[in-house]
């Protein structure tokens, strides 16, 4: 069977930068820079992009490219034994997509909301109680959220038919989803530098905390949003680079996407900023407040910021269009890379039919959330998921092509196809950093979790994310002693 492939570069590049740039950009790297010292905060994030993101950007691509397969059997071909790396990988992307999908449900009511700016006056209790109907605590389901149940499946029918078709679907898609977001985040930045206040929020961003470079949970905070941002150790850049031709450029095209994502933030930056600025203004609450209000910032705080703005019914509209679609790229990709290890095993599988299956067995494992401790289940799922599963796949993909495959190896397939060269410092990368940085960022996380419960929660409820955090790694260390025996015999 002939394998899928991009209609053209720009397309590739698109569909990459979609699955990289998504909510934490928008959220999440403005919080960060408001929590660890504005300007400062720049410098290890730059210095991680390269020396992390980067290389293991650039890697995913070359590992795809090359194997011309998806996760699964890309690792198989590195290394017969290592099969089962890409299953943990792809039992990650699946977890995290199936709660990634009630966000965008959120989103999804929050485009509606926003004919009236529903939440106008009280955007804490409209998001609590209205949207998630939130419970008590974890210990009470509260049964099925119906308005966000019925929102869920209409996120899942746009993913399908935006994978329905693979890369011709996806390709489609992408060109309107990706450039859009940014128009959009332009026009919000218009309507931000019309507002009073709106320059001391920029301040706030731009003017550096030297002293912040001593505190090492800055260091650490900065490698970690460049590692989840640019949606490595998902599987997804893998499967997309194994849908290029094996002779197309890797390292130009690993720059790009990553340099894309980086501008993508800074500039969400300055509409976060001017925002926040006339709202601690209106308000009277404290910029470092606003800015620390992590996730809370996208459903609360700048949903309260928007209502208090003149024309606040189409500024809200236009933000929640935005989310949704930054979104949306973000979550068909991680149902891209499942698709794609599915075609690979089941070749006589239609595409179409496989997209049936992963989206609907996708929505069903997502119903959970929509519970009224939905928020509470996705917060302790998805803390165990990116602080573990993901971090393993990062550092044992390192070793694997570092060190079982040869990173001189791979870097020389690499120089072979790429306009722009890469030098030993890939290998030195690839081989001793990476895999360091993210050990020490997986043990300084296990270190706190079994210090401090996570946010509080009952031990039963902390006993589901050690579950998912621990069973798929045992799965692919069984599969891997399962090989090595094999050979042996």
């Amino acid at each position: 069977m002939t394998r899928q492939r991009w209609s053209s570069r720009t397309v590739f590049i698109l569909a990459a930068v979609g699955s990289a740039v998504g909510l934490g950009n928008l959220w999440r790297f403005p919080y960060l820079v408001g929590k660890y010292g504005g300007g400062a905060f720049l410098i290890p994030y730059l210095i991680a992009l390269v020396l992390i993101g980067v290389p293991l950007l650039i890697l995913e691509l070359a590992v795809g490219q090359k194997m011309q397969q998806g996760v699964i059997g890309s690792y198989q071909k590195l290394n017969p034994s290592c099969g089962g790396l890409g299953l943990l990988a792809l039992i990650s992307s699946f977890i995290i997509v199936s709660y990634y999908a009630v966000v965008m449900a959120w989103s999804l009511i929050y485009l509606f909301a926003s004919f009236g700016v529903q939440w106008s006056g009280n955007a804490e209790s409209y998001f609590y109680q209205e949207v998630l109907q939130i419970s008590d605590s974890v210990n009470s389901l509260g049964g099925i959220n119906k308005s966000v149940l019925v929102a869920l499946l209409i996120i899942w029918i746009l993913v399908y038919f935006c994978i329905r078709q693979g890369t011709k679907s996806v390709g489609r898609v992408v060109r309107y989803t990706v450039p859009l977001p940014v128009i959009l985040l332009g026009a919000l930045l218009l309507r931000a530098v019309t507002l009073p206040g709106f320059i001391d929020g920029w301040a706030m961003y731009l003017t550096p905390d030297w002293r912040a470079l001593l505190n090492p949970e800055v260091w650490t905070a900065a490698f970690s949003q460049i590692f989840y941002t640019l949606s490595l150790a998902f599987g997804i850049m893998i499967t997309y680079g194994s849908y290029k031709d094996y002779d197309d450029d890797i390292a130009k095209n690993a720059w790009i996407t990553a340099l894309l994502n980086s501008g993508t933030s800074l500039f969400a930056g300055f509409v976060v900023f001017g925002v926040l600025g006339y709202m601690a203004g209106e308000t009277g609450t404290s910029l470092t407040e606003l800015a620390a209000s992590g996730p809370g910032l996208a459903f609360v705080v700048f949903p309260e910021a928007l209502s208090l703005m003149p024309l606040s019914g189409l500024f809200s509209l236009l933000f929640f269009l935005m989310l949704l679609l930054l979104g949306i790229d973000s979550a068909f990709s991680l149902a891209e890379a499942v698709n794609a290890a599915v075609v690979d095993r089941y070749q006589q599988l239609p595409i179409t039919k496989v997209s049936i299956i992963v989206c609907c067995a996708a929505a069903i494992a997502g119903v959970i959330y929509t519970t009224r401790a939905g928020l509470y289940l996705l917060d302790i799922v998805d803390h165990f998921i990116t602080s573990y599963n993901l971090l393993l796949v990062g550092i044992c993909q390192s070793i694997l092509v570092g060190w079982l495959y040869g990173a001189e190896k791979m870097r020389r397939y690499i120089n072979q196809v790429s306009d722009w060269q890469v030098g030993k410092w890939w290998n030195l990368a690839v081989k001793y950093f990476v895999p360091l940085v993210l050990v020490t960022l997986l043990v300084a996380q296990l270190s706190q979790d079994l210090k401090i419960s996570y946010e509080g929660y009952p031990a039963w409820a902390l006993a589901i994310g050690w579950v998912i955090a621990i069973i798929p790694f045992v799965v692919f260390l069984l599969l891997l002693i399962i090989n090595q025996s094999q050979k042996k015999a």
